[in-house]
């Protein structure tokens, strides 16, 4: 078995398909959000708009999950720590939030249409040419939608180590977040952080050391939360996904229970952290790869009790 990533893997392999414009379906809360954040009232002409960027993202890299829409989905807002997201956002003075691998940057459009304060939120993705099509997507810009964006790689550690320097003061004054280069000024920062569709492009080992750069951010304040979805199964192990003439993906899926202990006993010490962590079975129309075309998501939140 190789051990590439599956994201490797499923760039090798979701490559070569065609995308289809008819997997596009937006709810009606969806299409209500597309059509105030890009001002086009028209169905059609604003269904025309997300498939265009779409192609220029998949050719950016081609995720599945940009192959699927997802980035239509109002997914944030239905996650176990949103409400406490927008709890922070109200009652914790410069609560500052961090939506990690954001893609084009719905997700914290969503978060700061429904009241956290947008000078308190930061993107930060590996491809930034992503962020860019969200100005393009959302038709606003740096000017109109001030959020700051800061492009790296999470596993280089210039750019976000697993632990602050020692000696950091939390109190000390933050640099301009706009003038920041890379993640590691926010040790000890951040009130919330979202990770979705996130942790499960990485294998076994990258999601552990994933988890200990992210914790390493998380503001040691109690109610301070890191929450996410991704692939997940009852059985933690790798899951094997294949579809005819494309390569196989192997891509490592935790189960509630052992996402749960990774938190509560490796990353954070007994007693630190609340970890709530639920599966959810998906139909996934965009794939013949699993059974049924059954696709189990992991839907979980860790919060900070001491």
């Amino acid at each position: 078995m190789s051990s590439t990533d599956p994201a490797t893997q499923a760039k090798e392999s979701f490559s070569s398909l065609t995308l289809d414009p008819e997997l596009l379906q937006l709810e009606a809360d969806e299409l209500q959000f597309y059509k105030h954040k890009t001002g086009i009232e028209n169905e059609q002409e604003l269904k025309r708009h997300i498939v265009e960027v779409q192609a220029d993202a998949y050719a950016v890299y081609p995720y599945p999950c940009i192959r699927s829409f997802a980035f239509t989905k109002l997914k944030i807002s239905r996650l176990l720590g949103y409400n406490q997201l927008l709890k922070l956002g109200k009652e914790r003075p410069g609560a500052l939030f961090l939506d990690i691998g954001c893609c084009f940057g719905n997700d914290v459009r969503k978060a700061l249409d429904d009241g956290f304060p947008a000078k308190q939120a930061i993107g930060s993705d590996l491809q930034p040419e992503f962020w860019e099509l969200g100005y393009r997507l959302f038709r606003d810009s740096a000017e109109t939608f001030p959020v700051p964006f800061i492009p790296g790689d999470a596993f280089d550690d210039e750019f976000l180590a697993v632990s602050p320097p020692e000696g950091t003061d939390f109190n000390s004054p933050l640099p301009e977040i706009s003038t920041l280069k890379s993640l590691n000024p926010l040790h000890g920062r951040l009130s919330a952080i979202h990770a979705s569709s996130f942790f499960h492009l990485f294998n076994e080992e990258k999601q552990a050391l994933l988890a200990h750069k992210l914790a390493s951010l998380l503001s040691p304040e109690p109610g301070s939360i890191i929450f996410g979805a991704h692939g997940g199964q009852p059985v933690k192990g790798n899951r094997k996904s294949f579809r005819q003439n494309l390569k196989e993906v192997v891509m490592f899926c935790h189960s509630p229970e052992s996402w749960t202990e990774l938190w509560e006993k490796e990353v954070f010490g007994e007693g630190e952290v609340k970890v709530t962590a639920v599966l959810r079975e998906v139909e996934r129309k965009d794939m013949l790869m699993y059974e049924n075309n059954k696709f189990c998501v992991l839907i979980w939140s860790v919060e900070r009790l001491k």
